[in-house]
């Protein structure tokens, strides 16, 4: 677990809350269909996953990754991996309370590829378009110096997506206001398509 990290007879305490919901309120993606949006919340960095990757990238143990990146803006690279995870509840709850979402995906370890289609109805495939994404430059970086394929970087990190949301293509440009009223910067990356493959991105 997590080399480099974690010493040998070393161990970490961890703590973390569960949520309820009444069963009326749950979101499901039974009325999913063909034609729904697809809208992406940026994320804010790496957001706690990968880390392991992210260490042997770019040899934390035996590199300055303090000094000013000029392909980050001028921070460090250390400064940006450090950019606490953005949290969405607050604009995701407000959406729920005036839109029926029928799918939401959070973007956390094993990136666009094994959440995504969690949130996907059998039948389903959420189609994404690559050029909508907007790729933060920390993962640029990391796969420029690692040497790592696209698509094992959308399996691996967020890309810049903290968190995807479907909704019926006549909810869209609601959804979006909504979202960008609580303090997001939302965009559609994509839409859902008849097909079993759960997930493209093209």
């Amino acid at each position: 677990e997590m080399p480099g990290f974690y010493p040998e007879n070393e161990y970490d305490l961890a703590g973390y809350c569960t949520g309820i919901v009444d069963k009326e309120k749950i979101t499901d993606n039974k009325k999913m269909r063909a034609g729904d949006v697809i809208i992406a919340l940026p994320s804010s960095g790496v957001h706690s996953n990968g880390f392991s990757l992210v260490r042997k990238v770019f040899d934390v143990e035996n590199t300055d990754i303090t000094a000013p990146c000029d392909f980050l803006d001028k921070k460090s690279i250390g400064e940006v991996l450090l950019t606490p995870t953005r949290i969405y509840v607050k604009s995701v709850l407000a959406l729920l309370n005036e839109i029926t979402v029928k799918g939401i995906s959070h973007i956390t370890g094993g990136g666009f590829y094994e959440n995504i289609p969690r949130s996907i109805k059998d039948g389903m495939c959420a189609r994404i378009e690559r050029g909508a994404v907007k790729v933060l430059p920390i993962f640029e970086l990391i796969a420029k110096r690692g040497n790592i394929c696209e698509r094992d970087m959308f399996n691996t990190f967020n890309m810049g997506v903290g968190m995807s949301i479907t909704v019926d293509k006549n909810d869209t440009d609601r959804a979006l206001e909504i979202l960008k009223e609580n303090g997001e910067n939302p965009y559609i990356i994509g839409e859902i398509t008849e097909n079993d493959e759960k997930i493209v991105i093209e």
